[in-house]
């Protein structure tokens, strides 16, 4: 026998008996302390607690655990399948109701939460047409079952943190058909909005027409009125012209028929010489040969 051992062997047996006094809790972890199944100790926080050798240790996971479930049919109040792809995320909130449950059986805990929110989403959806539901939010579509699931969960001892509905689809023989019910719908709506729009458009075309003919009509008669007031003007002045010198306003007048009449290529006159045109190329007085 080594010479030291009497001196290490107490330490060592106490150091054992202590290592099976204590255990130590993590951040993310629960703790109950049971003895012979029976639990005699819970909320055990962070850190280094004390027990008795013959206590058991039990712990479970402090973090939010989440499942997904993807595929479940569920029928609506019209009887159409409906496959809803939906996940969970739930946590332990009181051990020793939760030990008292299910054990240490975690597996038990995730389906018989699973069982209870489908259930949920079931009575949900059977209360509902296919219409309402598409066209409902999916949080007001999921807030009355999370409402009930939670107190269910809460007598497991369990908390249910959130229930959300990832997607909403239907199978592929419905689809077909609703798809195909949609498309002729929009069809409808579409000719339907293509004939009020050709019977706008003829409206706003027979409206833009009259205003058009209308203005038309508005400037001509304008045109003609202003016309009208000019000539009168021009033959006021054309008058008071001649009255004052209607020698020079004859003369005046010939000047501008020659200068509008003569020497234009291809123009034939058919006049006499001795015309009353031609005065004032004979004399440029305008008083010979008359």
């Amino acid at each position: 026998m080594p010479r030291g051992f009497p001196i290490f062997a107490p330490i060592l047996a106490i150091l054992f008996v202590l290592s099976t006094c204590v255990f130590t809790v993590a951040e993310s972890e629960l703790a109950i302390r049971t003895q012979f199944r029976e639990i005699r100790g819970t909320g055990y926080g962070p850190g280094l607690h004390f027990k008795f050798p013959i206590d058991t240790i039990i712990k479970f996971e402090r973090r939010v655990v989440s499942q997904s479930f993807q595929g479940e049919t569920f029928l609506t109040s019209e009887n159409r399948g409906l496959v809803v792809d939906y996940y969970v995320k739930w946590r332990i909130r009181d051990p020793a109701r939760y030990f008292r449950t299910f054990g240490e059986n975690e597996g038990a805990a995730a389906q018989r939460l699973s069982d209870i929110v489908k259930d949920g989403i079931k009575n949900a959806v059977a209360q509902r047409t296919l219409q309402e539901i598409v066209s409902a939010e999916r949080t007001a579509f999921t807030g009355d079952m999370y409402g009930r699931a939670s107190k269910t969960v809460e007598n497991l001892g369990l908390e249910l943190v959130d229930v959300r509905v990832q997607r909403i689809d239907l199978p592929e023989d419905v689809a077909s058909r609703v798809y195909a019910s949609m498309q002729q719908s929009f069809d409808r709506l579409a000719r339907q909005l293509r004939g009020e729009g050709e019977k706008d458009a003829l409206r706003i075309r027979a409206e833009a027409d009259r205003k058009r003919t209308e203005i038309i009509a508005n400037a001509s008669r304008d045109a003609l009125k202003i016309r009208g007031e000019a000539d009168s003007r021009a033959a006021s002045v054309y008058s008071a012209a001649y009255g004052r010198n209607p020698e020079f306003y004859s003369f005046y007048r010939s000047i501008q028929a020659y200068k509008n009449s003569l020497g234009k290529e291809g123009d034939i006159m058919v006049v006499s010489p001795d015309s009353e045109f031609f005065r004032y190329l004979r004399s440029p007085t305008g008083g010979a040969n008359r």
